[in-house]
């Protein structure tokens, strides 16, 4: 809630930037590919801000899209805590050609190699408190041997580790952050020898890009680090599969159709060939292309086909999935109902997120919209939003 009483949203957010910097809604469509009447109606509320709408009128506004959201949300109860990582993590980006000043001996490379499998694991089961208490420590030790003993494995290990503190930034909020992680992570690859971890980190770059509305640089980048991947490699599969379906939701976010579902139909072919063997961790596996098919079409607007094919996805395959993929699933399919006003399907799916990976849910952006929209068009709150509106104070 802010100081004049105005509901703290999305569209209150993009009305007062607007305002602040002269423009009218007429004014912001032009700069935009969106309409006055859309950004009239995601001001007022009644049409929900897609991660599209908001990335294009940040650009429009020369904002951070962070801003617009909010971000970083500052929650109620014990979740909160998880901020207080980001000091540390900006202490270790000071270390530049130069490992830091230990207390004491650091774990062996050994050790560290199964931290860094714990700190993915954490990642993908969206424990990001438990993350944000690992993942320093485990970069500065790493940073050390790094710079130590300059061997490969000690910087493929430090890419690894600095490319879970990007995920980590990245869904806080912290886009900065995100992105100077990233650059250590990208130079910690390069000097690991492995050819295939430079597109470990394309991957995250296009994430970031793609929030941007940079559409195309993170089209291009993704194209080129596929025609680079070395098909003798035992983690060709997973690592081309990877980059199939980023590059068929970065389409699809652009709303080039055809891109995305070519894109997605390379990964399709490829799952349909087998999963080869998991190295990254990527989770290139038929559930997880089974529910971008629904993330692709509910990006393209494609809201009928992303309720089909979310309805054929058994719940089997879902239960297959780790948490951080099948809240994310449940996720944009709320988004899904609330956009066709289906809004007890809508706080059920986004319930269910919550029982599956309620951190995840806290601190995302569109179930927080989402929330947002369901508390405005309620007369009475249902325990379930109730609970979500409280921790997340919207």
């Amino acid at each position: 809630m802010e100081q004049d009483g105005t509901p703290d949203t999305v569209g209150t957010r993009v009305a007062r930037a607007r305002k602040r910097r002269g423009l009218t809604q007429i004014g912001l469509a032009q700069r935009s590919t969106y309409s006055r009447s859309h950004i009239a109606q995601v001001e007022a509320g009644h049409k929900v801000a897609t991660p599209a709408f908001v990335s294009a009128v940040a650009v429009a506004l020369g904002m951070d899209p962070a801003a617009l959201y909010g971000q970083p949300y500052q929650v109620q109860g014990q979740d909160d805590h998880v901020h207080t990582v980001i000091p540390e993590l900006r202490r270790i980006l000071a270390y530049v050609d130069v490992g830091p000043d230990l207390d004491g001996p650091p774990r062996s490379l050994d050790v560290l190699a199964a931290e860094v499998a714990t700190a993915r694991r954490l990642e993908t089961q969206a424990q990001l408190g438990k993350l944000a208490s690992r993942i320093p420590g485990v970069l500065e030790e790493l940073t050390w041997w790094a710079y130590d003993s300059d061997s490969a494995t000690a910087w493929r290990l430090l890419a690894l580790a600095h490319r879970s503190a990007v995920g980590l930034t990245r869904r806080l909020g912290y886009s900065g952050d995100s992105l100077a992680l990233l650059e250590r992570a990208a130079d910690a690859a390069r000097r690991s020898g492995d050819p295939h971890l430079p597109h470990l980190m394309t991957l995250s770059r296009a994430l970031l890009l793609m929030a941007m509305a940079q559409y195309a640089p993170a089209g291009t980048l993704l194209d080129r680090a596929a025609a680079d991947v070395d098909g003798s490699r035992k983690d060709a599969h997973e690592v081309s599969g990877a980059l199939a379906l980023r590059s068929a939701i970065v389409a699809s976010r652009a709303g080039d159709t055809e891109r995305a579902w070519d894109r997605y139909g390379r990964a399709t072919d490829q799952i349909r060939s087998g999963t080869g063997t998991p190295v990254y961790g990527l989770e290139f596996t038929p559930g997880n292309v089974s529910i971008h098919g629904a993330a692709v079409a509910a990006e393209l607007g494609e809201l009928d086909e992303a309720a089909r094919r979310d309805h054929a996805i058994t719940d089997r395959t879902l239960a297959a999935l780790p948490p951080e993929r099948r809240a994310h699933h449940e996720i944009d399919m709320s988004r899904v109902h609330l956009e066709t006003g289906d809004y007890e399907t809508a706080l059920a799916r986004l319930d269910s997120a919550d029982r599956i990976a309620g951190q995840m849910v806290t601190f995302h952006p569109t179930a927080r919209t989402t929330v947002a929209h369901l508390v405005d068009i309620r007369r009475t709150l249902p325990e379930p939003l109730r609970r979500l509106h409280s921790r997340m104070a919207v």
